[in-house]
Protein backbone atom coordinates (compact mmCIF):
# COMPACT_ATOMS: atom_id res chain seq x y z
CA UNK A 1 0.00 0.00 0.00
CA UNK A 2 1.42 3.42 -0.96
CA UNK A 3 1.55 6.04 1.50
CA UNK A 4 -0.35 9.30 1.50
CA UNK A 5 1.84 11.42 0.17
CA UNK A 6 3.41 8.79 -2.69
CA UNK A 7 0.15 8.47 -4.89
CA UNK A 8 -0.07 5.04 -6.84
CA UNK A 9 1.71 4.52 -9.89
CA UNK A 10 -0.87 4.20 -13.03
CA UNK A 11 0.13 0.48 -13.52
CA UNK A 12 -0.52 0.04 -9.67
CA UNK A 13 -3.82 1.68 -9.99
CA UNK A 14 -5.17 0.08 -12.83
CA UNK A 15 -4.71 -3.27 -11.09
CA UNK A 16 -6.42 -2.34 -7.53
CA UNK A 17 -9.68 -0.90 -9.81
CA UNK A 18 -9.40 -4.18 -11.98
CA UNK A 19 -9.91 -6.39 -9.25
CA UNK A 20 -13.56 -4.66 -8.31
CA UNK A 21 -13.96 -5.54 -12.54
CA UNK A 22 -12.98 -8.75 -12.20
CA UNK A 23 -15.27 -9.77 -9.16
CA UNK A 24 -18.10 -8.11 -10.97
CA UNK A 25 -17.15 -10.22 -14.19
CA UNK A 26 -17.25 -13.04 -11.96
CA UNK A 27 -20.78 -12.45 -11.84
CA UNK A 28 -21.87 -11.61 -14.66
CA UNK A 29 -21.37 -15.07 -16.25
CA UNK A 30 -21.93 -17.14 -13.40
CA UNK A 31 -25.45 -18.13 -13.76
CA UNK A 32 -24.96 -19.69 -17.57
CA UNK A 33 -24.31 -23.73 -16.00
CA UNK A 34 -26.26 -23.60 -13.09
CA UNK A 35 -29.38 -22.87 -15.20
CA UNK A 36 -30.88 -26.51 -14.98
CA UNK A 37 -30.06 -26.82 -10.97
CA UNK A 38 -31.82 -23.49 -10.33
CA UNK A 39 -34.96 -24.99 -11.83
CA UNK A 40 -35.08 -27.78 -10.42
CA UNK A 41 -34.32 -26.67 -6.69
CA UNK A 42 -36.74 -23.52 -6.98
CA UNK A 43 -39.52 -25.80 -9.18
CA UNK A 44 -39.31 -24.09 -12.13
CA UNK A 45 -39.20 -24.47 -15.93
CA UNK A 46 -35.83 -24.41 -16.89
CA UNK A 47 -36.46 -22.22 -19.67
CA UNK A 48 -38.47 -19.71 -17.59
CA UNK A 49 -34.90 -19.87 -15.33
CA UNK A 50 -32.87 -18.87 -18.61
CA UNK A 51 -34.72 -15.22 -18.37
CA UNK A 52 -31.95 -14.87 -15.82
CA UNK A 53 -30.13 -13.98 -18.40
CA UNK A 54 -32.16 -11.13 -19.61
CA UNK A 55 -32.85 -9.64 -16.41
CA UNK A 56 -29.30 -9.12 -16.05
CA UNK A 57 -28.53 -7.70 -19.29
CA UNK A 58 -31.55 -5.26 -19.94
CA UNK A 59 -31.07 -3.51 -16.95
CA UNK A 60 -27.58 -3.49 -17.22
CA UNK A 61 -28.38 -1.23 -20.66
CA UNK A 62 -31.53 0.62 -19.37
CA UNK A 63 -29.20 2.11 -16.99
CA UNK A 64 -26.22 3.29 -18.60
CA UNK A 65 -28.07 7.22 -19.75
CA UNK A 66 -27.96 7.15 -16.19
CA UNK A 67 -25.08 6.01 -14.19
CA UNK A 68 -22.49 7.56 -16.46
CA UNK A 69 -23.84 11.03 -15.69
CA UNK A 70 -23.88 10.13 -12.22
CA UNK A 71 -20.62 9.10 -12.65
CA UNK A 72 -19.18 12.34 -13.36
CA UNK A 73 -21.37 14.15 -10.94
CA UNK A 74 -20.45 12.71 -7.88
CA UNK A 75 -17.07 10.89 -9.08
CA UNK A 76 -15.91 7.90 -10.72
CA UNK A 77 -14.13 6.14 -8.11
CA UNK A 78 -17.49 6.73 -5.76
CA UNK A 79 -19.87 5.30 -8.13
CA UNK A 80 -17.97 2.32 -9.04
CA UNK A 81 -17.75 1.54 -5.36
CA UNK A 82 -21.46 2.39 -4.31
CA UNK A 83 -22.39 -0.20 -7.55
CA UNK A 84 -19.44 -2.96 -6.22
CA UNK A 85 -21.74 -2.67 -3.01
CA UNK A 86 -25.13 -3.32 -4.43
CA UNK A 87 -23.73 -5.84 -6.26
CA UNK A 88 -22.56 -7.77 -2.73
CA UNK A 89 -25.76 -7.30 -1.43
CA UNK A 90 -27.47 -8.55 -4.62
CA UNK A 91 -25.34 -11.82 -4.85
CA UNK A 92 -25.67 -12.69 -1.04
CA UNK A 93 -30.23 -12.12 -2.06
CA UNK A 94 -29.55 -14.57 -4.78
CA UNK A 95 -27.79 -17.34 -2.58
CA UNK A 96 -30.97 -16.83 -0.02
CA UNK A 97 -33.60 -16.52 -2.65
CA UNK A 98 -36.48 -18.56 -1.77
CA UNK A 99 -38.44 -18.48 -4.77
CA UNK A 100 -37.65 -17.85 -8.60
CA UNK A 101 -39.02 -14.45 -8.35
CA UNK A 102 -37.00 -13.18 -5.44
CA UNK A 103 -34.08 -14.37 -7.40
CA UNK A 104 -35.68 -12.66 -10.70
CA UNK A 105 -35.28 -9.38 -8.95
CA UNK A 106 -31.99 -9.87 -7.06
CA UNK A 107 -30.48 -10.50 -10.92
CA UNK A 108 -32.22 -7.25 -12.14
CA UNK A 109 -30.71 -5.20 -9.78
CA UNK A 110 -27.34 -6.73 -9.92
CA UNK A 111 -27.18 -5.97 -13.50
CA UNK A 112 -28.37 -2.60 -13.38
CA UNK A 113 -25.73 -1.95 -10.72
CA UNK A 114 -22.89 -3.79 -13.20
CA UNK A 115 -23.82 -1.07 -15.63
CA UNK A 116 -21.69 1.19 -13.14
CA UNK A 117 -18.90 -0.92 -13.07
CA UNK A 118 -17.97 -1.84 -16.46
CA UNK A 119 -17.89 1.58 -18.36
CA UNK A 120 -16.99 3.51 -15.64
CA UNK A 121 -13.66 1.44 -15.16
CA UNK A 122 -13.23 2.02 -18.37
CA UNK A 123 -13.63 6.52 -17.46
CA UNK A 124 -11.21 5.88 -14.98
CA UNK A 125 -8.50 4.48 -16.68
CA UNK A 126 -8.93 7.37 -19.18
CA UNK A 127 -8.73 9.40 -16.90
CA UNK A 128 -5.41 8.32 -15.30
CA UNK A 129 -3.46 7.28 -18.77
CA UNK A 130 -2.25 9.58 -21.20
CA UNK A 131 -4.15 9.03 -24.69
CA UNK A 132 -0.54 7.30 -25.58
CA UNK A 133 -0.53 4.95 -23.33
CA UNK A 134 -3.78 4.11 -23.06
CA UNK A 135 -4.59 1.00 -25.38
CA UNK A 136 -1.83 -0.73 -22.93
CA UNK A 137 -4.01 0.39 -20.10
CA UNK A 138 -7.06 -0.87 -21.24
CA UNK A 139 -5.53 -4.19 -22.18
CA UNK A 140 -4.25 -4.59 -18.50
CA UNK A 141 -8.12 -3.83 -17.01
CA UNK A 142 -9.33 -5.99 -19.95
CA UNK A 143 -7.02 -9.02 -18.71
CA UNK A 144 -8.64 -9.23 -15.75
CA UNK A 145 -11.98 -8.50 -16.56
CA UNK A 146 -11.79 -11.73 -19.47
CA UNK A 147 -10.68 -13.60 -16.81
CA UNK A 148 -12.91 -12.64 -14.65
CA UNK A 149 -15.79 -14.11 -17.31
CA UNK A 150 -13.93 -17.44 -17.61
CA UNK A 151 -13.71 -18.42 -14.20
CA UNK A 152 -16.96 -17.56 -13.86
CA UNK A 153 -18.45 -19.81 -15.93
CA UNK A 154 -15.42 -22.24 -15.39
CA UNK A 155 -16.62 -22.56 -11.60
CA UNK A 156 -19.52 -21.80 -11.24
CA UNK A 157 -20.70 -25.61 -12.74
CA UNK A 158 -17.81 -27.19 -10.30
CA UNK A 159 -19.18 -25.20 -6.87
CA UNK A 160 -22.85 -26.21 -8.57
CA UNK A 161 -22.12 -29.65 -8.57
CA UNK A 162 -20.09 -29.74 -5.43
CA UNK A 163 -22.41 -27.66 -3.35
CA UNK A 164 -25.29 -26.39 -4.88
CA UNK A 165 -25.98 -23.80 -6.48
CA UNK A 166 -26.50 -21.11 -4.01
CA UNK A 167 -23.02 -21.26 -3.39
CA UNK A 168 -22.18 -19.75 -6.79
CA UNK A 169 -23.52 -16.52 -5.35
CA UNK A 170 -22.15 -17.00 -2.23
CA UNK A 171 -19.01 -17.28 -4.08
CA UNK A 172 -19.20 -14.52 -6.10
CA UNK A 173 -20.57 -11.88 -3.51
CA UNK A 174 -17.63 -13.43 -1.41
CA UNK A 175 -15.46 -12.37 -3.86
CA UNK A 176 -17.04 -8.99 -4.33
CA UNK A 177 -16.24 -7.92 -0.59
CA UNK A 178 -12.71 -8.81 -1.21
CA UNK A 179 -12.92 -6.70 -3.87
CA UNK A 180 -14.14 -3.71 -2.12
CA UNK A 181 -12.19 -4.25 0.96
CA UNK A 182 -8.74 -3.73 -1.20
CA UNK A 183 -10.47 -0.58 -2.97
CA UNK A 184 -11.22 1.05 0.29
CA UNK A 185 -7.70 -0.01 1.83
CA UNK A 186 -5.36 0.71 -1.18
CA UNK A 187 -7.43 3.23 -3.26
CA UNK A 188 -8.55 5.12 0.10
CA UNK A 189 -5.69 8.18 -1.31
CA UNK A 190 -6.77 8.40 -4.47
CA UNK A 191 -8.10 12.09 -5.27
CA UNK A 192 -11.98 12.54 -5.52
CA UNK A 193 -14.02 14.80 -7.37
CA UNK A 194 -16.32 16.30 -3.91
CA UNK A 195 -19.67 14.74 -4.26
CA UNK A 196 -22.24 17.00 -6.04
CA UNK A 197 -26.09 17.08 -6.65
CA UNK A 198 -27.17 15.10 -9.96
CA UNK A 199 -29.06 17.62 -11.96
CA UNK A 200 -31.14 15.17 -14.22
CA UNK A 201 -32.44 18.37 -16.26
CA UNK A 202 -28.75 18.38 -17.62
CA UNK A 203 -28.32 15.03 -19.06
CA UNK A 204 -29.92 15.72 -22.40
CA UNK A 205 -27.69 18.37 -22.34
CA UNK A 206 -24.69 16.26 -21.95
CA UNK A 207 -25.51 13.71 -24.38
CA UNK A 208 -26.23 16.72 -26.90
CA UNK A 209 -22.37 17.74 -26.57
CA UNK A 210 -21.51 14.71 -26.40
CA UNK A 211 -22.98 14.37 -30.36
CA UNK A 212 -21.08 17.28 -31.01
CA UNK A 213 -18.29 15.30 -31.37
CA UNK A 214 -18.52 14.32 -35.52
CA UNK A 215 -16.51 11.05 -34.22
CA UNK A 216 -19.30 9.67 -31.60
CA UNK A 217 -21.43 8.33 -34.05
CA UNK A 218 -18.88 6.56 -35.81
CA UNK A 219 -17.49 4.96 -32.31
CA UNK A 220 -21.21 4.10 -31.17
CA UNK A 221 -22.47 2.62 -34.33
CA UNK A 222 -18.85 0.71 -34.70
CA UNK A 223 -19.80 -1.05 -31.18
CA UNK A 224 -23.11 -1.79 -31.98
CA UNK A 225 -21.74 -3.94 -35.11
CA UNK A 226 -19.43 -5.28 -33.39
CA UNK A 227 -21.64 -6.82 -30.75
CA UNK A 228 -24.34 -7.62 -33.13
CA UNK A 229 -22.30 -9.36 -35.87
CA UNK A 230 -19.74 -10.86 -33.13
CA UNK A 231 -21.79 -11.61 -29.94
CA UNK A 232 -24.67 -12.61 -32.02
CA UNK A 233 -23.01 -15.54 -33.67
CA UNK A 234 -22.21 -16.90 -30.15
CA UNK A 235 -26.09 -18.19 -29.95
CA UNK A 236 -25.57 -20.17 -32.91
CA UNK A 237 -22.33 -22.08 -32.07
CA UNK A 238 -23.86 -25.00 -31.08
CA UNK A 239 -25.85 -25.27 -34.33
CA UNK A 240 -22.69 -24.44 -36.64
CA UNK A 241 -21.18 -27.45 -34.37
CA UNK A 242 -23.70 -29.91 -35.15
CA UNK A 243 -23.72 -29.17 -39.05
CA UNK A 244 -19.52 -29.90 -38.33
CA UNK A 245 -20.37 -33.05 -37.01
CA UNK A 246 -20.20 -32.65 -33.10
CA UNK A 247 -23.14 -32.14 -31.40
CA UNK A 248 -21.66 -32.22 -27.44
CA UNK A 249 -22.58 -29.05 -25.19
CA UNK A 250 -19.59 -29.38 -23.30
CA UNK A 251 -17.89 -28.87 -26.99
CA UNK A 252 -20.12 -25.51 -27.70
CA UNK A 253 -18.77 -24.11 -24.70
CA UNK A 254 -15.09 -24.80 -24.96
CA UNK A 255 -14.98 -23.52 -28.60
CA UNK A 256 -16.48 -20.43 -27.52
CA UNK A 257 -14.08 -20.11 -24.34
CA UNK A 258 -11.46 -20.18 -27.16
CA UNK A 259 -12.41 -16.42 -27.85
CA UNK A 260 -12.01 -15.36 -24.60
CA UNK A 261 -8.33 -17.32 -24.32
CA UNK A 262 -8.07 -14.75 -27.87
CA UNK A 263 -8.70 -11.70 -25.35
CA UNK A 264 -6.34 -12.75 -23.13
CA UNK A 265 -3.59 -13.58 -26.22
CA UNK A 266 -4.39 -9.75 -27.49
CA UNK A 267 -3.61 -8.40 -23.73
CA UNK A 268 -0.31 -10.33 -23.59
CA UNK A 269 1.03 -8.60 -26.88
CA UNK A 270 -0.25 -5.59 -27.35
CA UNK A 271 2.29 -3.47 -26.09
CA UNK A 272 4.41 -4.47 -28.83
CA UNK A 273 1.80 -4.47 -31.63
CA UNK A 274 0.97 -0.68 -30.36
CA UNK A 275 4.85 0.31 -30.27
CA UNK A 276 5.11 -1.17 -34.46
CA UNK A 277 1.51 -0.73 -35.57
CA UNK A 278 -0.58 3.31 -35.55
CA UNK A 279 -4.12 2.55 -34.14
CA UNK A 280 -5.48 3.11 -37.93
CA UNK A 281 -3.41 0.04 -39.08
CA UNK A 282 -4.33 -1.77 -35.94
CA UNK A 283 -8.32 -1.53 -36.73
CA UNK A 284 -7.70 -2.60 -40.37
CA UNK A 285 -5.80 -5.30 -39.40
CA UNK A 286 -8.34 -5.98 -36.21
CA UNK A 287 -11.28 -6.23 -38.77
CA UNK A 288 -9.62 -8.36 -41.23
CA UNK A 289 -8.49 -10.63 -39.10
CA UNK A 290 -11.92 -11.53 -37.48
CA UNK A 291 -13.73 -11.53 -41.29
CA UNK A 292 -10.98 -13.77 -42.31
CA UNK A 293 -12.00 -16.34 -39.17
CA UNK A 294 -16.00 -15.85 -40.15
CA UNK A 295 -15.01 -17.47 -43.88
CA UNK A 296 -13.72 -19.89 -41.80
CA UNK A 297 -16.39 -20.62 -39.76
CA UNK A 298 -18.45 -20.10 -42.96
CA UNK A 299 -17.85 -23.56 -44.16
CA UNK A 300 -18.26 -25.50 -40.53
CA UNK A 301 -15.64 -27.39 -40.16
CA UNK A 302 -14.82 -29.64 -37.23
CA UNK A 303 -14.88 -28.46 -33.52
CA UNK A 304 -10.90 -28.20 -33.32
CA UNK A 305 -10.83 -26.35 -36.42
CA UNK A 306 -13.39 -24.15 -34.83
CA UNK A 307 -11.57 -23.36 -31.68
CA UNK A 308 -8.83 -22.03 -33.47
CA UNK A 309 -10.93 -19.57 -35.40
CA UNK A 310 -12.73 -18.32 -32.92
CA UNK A 311 -9.50 -18.05 -30.76
CA UNK A 312 -8.14 -16.29 -33.56
CA UNK A 313 -11.44 -13.96 -33.69
CA UNK A 314 -11.10 -12.81 -30.30
CA UNK A 315 -7.45 -11.39 -31.10
CA UNK A 316 -8.93 -9.57 -34.16
CA UNK A 317 -12.24 -8.60 -31.71
CA UNK A 318 -10.20 -7.17 -29.13
CA UNK A 319 -7.72 -5.64 -31.45
CA UNK A 320 -10.29 -3.77 -32.96
CA UNK A 321 -12.22 -2.99 -30.33
CA UNK A 322 -9.65 -1.37 -27.92
CA UNK A 323 -8.58 1.12 -30.15
CA UNK A 324 -12.44 2.08 -30.55
CA UNK A 325 -12.51 1.94 -26.56
CA UNK A 326 -9.84 4.24 -27.02
CA UNK A 327 -11.29 6.72 -29.44
CA UNK A 328 -14.60 6.75 -27.07
CA UNK A 329 -12.68 8.09 -24.41
CA UNK A 330 -11.31 10.76 -26.16
CA UNK A 331 -15.04 11.84 -26.72
CA UNK A 332 -15.38 13.89 -23.97
CA UNK A 333 -12.36 14.96 -21.54
CA UNK A 334 -15.17 16.17 -18.97
CA UNK A 335 -17.65 13.73 -19.22
CA UNK A 336 -15.91 10.51 -19.69
CA UNK A 337 -18.28 8.28 -17.58
CA UNK A 338 -21.28 9.73 -19.91
CA UNK A 339 -19.03 8.45 -22.75
CA UNK A 340 -18.24 5.39 -21.83
CA UNK A 341 -21.68 4.44 -20.82
CA UNK A 342 -23.13 5.03 -24.37
CA UNK A 343 -20.39 3.10 -25.45
CA UNK A 344 -21.44 0.38 -23.31
CA UNK A 345 -25.16 0.83 -24.05
CA UNK A 346 -24.36 0.63 -27.67
CA UNK A 347 -22.09 -2.13 -27.57
CA UNK A 348 -25.08 -4.61 -25.38
CA UNK A 349 -27.77 -3.36 -28.23
CA UNK A 350 -25.38 -4.65 -30.69
CA UNK A 351 -25.56 -7.86 -28.17
CA UNK A 352 -29.44 -7.69 -28.15
CA UNK A 353 -29.62 -7.34 -31.57
CA UNK A 354 -27.00 -9.95 -33.50
CA UNK A 355 -29.42 -13.29 -32.32
CA UNK A 356 -32.42 -11.92 -33.88
CA UNK A 357 -30.61 -10.84 -37.19
CA UNK A 358 -28.65 -13.83 -37.63
CA UNK A 359 -31.81 -15.58 -36.76
CA UNK A 360 -33.47 -13.86 -39.70
CA UNK A 361 -30.62 -14.70 -42.06
CA UNK A 362 -30.24 -18.35 -40.96
CA UNK A 363 -33.85 -18.22 -42.33
CA UNK A 364 -33.79 -16.54 -45.34
CA UNK A 365 -30.23 -17.12 -46.50
CA UNK A 366 -28.53 -19.93 -45.30
CA UNK A 367 -26.15 -20.43 -42.41
CA UNK A 368 -23.11 -20.24 -44.27
CA UNK A 369 -23.99 -17.10 -46.40
CA UNK A 370 -25.47 -15.71 -42.87
CA UNK A 371 -21.98 -16.11 -41.43
CA UNK A 372 -20.09 -14.83 -44.68
CA UNK A 373 -22.13 -11.81 -44.11
CA UNK A 374 -20.92 -11.15 -40.95
CA UNK A 375 -17.71 -11.47 -41.45
CA UNK A 376 -18.46 -8.59 -43.88
CA UNK A 377 -19.50 -6.31 -41.24
CA UNK A 378 -16.74 -7.30 -39.20
CA UNK A 379 -14.78 -5.96 -41.84
CA UNK A 380 -16.18 -2.74 -43.05
CA UNK A 381 -16.20 -1.40 -39.75
CA UNK A 382 -13.00 -1.92 -39.47
CA UNK A 383 -12.44 -0.05 -42.56
CA UNK A 384 -14.97 2.71 -41.44
CA UNK A 385 -13.18 2.90 -38.03
CA UNK A 386 -9.95 3.34 -39.44
CA UNK A 387 -11.37 6.14 -41.98
CA UNK A 388 -12.92 8.59 -39.56
CA UNK A 389 -11.25 7.70 -36.54
CA UNK A 390 -8.22 8.98 -37.33
CA UNK A 391 -6.14 10.00 -34.55
CA UNK A 392 -2.39 9.12 -34.84
CA UNK A 393 -0.51 8.03 -31.93
CA UNK A 394 3.98 8.67 -31.98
Amino acid sequence: MAPPDRPLSPTRFITHLSLIGFATALSTRAVDPIIPPIADSLATDPARVALLTTAFTLPFVVAQPFLGPAADAIGKLRMMLICIGVVIAMSFACALAPSFQMLLIARMICGAATGGIYPVGMAIVADAVPVAERQVANARWLAVVISGNLLGTAVSGVLSDLFGWRAVFLTVGLCAVAALVNALVNLRHVPQAPPARLDLASIPSRYLALFANPSAKFCFLAVFLEGAAIFGLFSFVALLLVAGGEPRASIAGLVIAGFSVGGVAYTLAVTPLTRRWQPRQLMIGGGSLCAVTFVGLAFSPAWPIQLVLYTAMGVGFYTLHACIQVEASELSTTARGTAMSMHSLSFFLGHAAGPVLYSLGFAWLGAGTSVLLGGVVVMLTGLMCARYLRRRVG
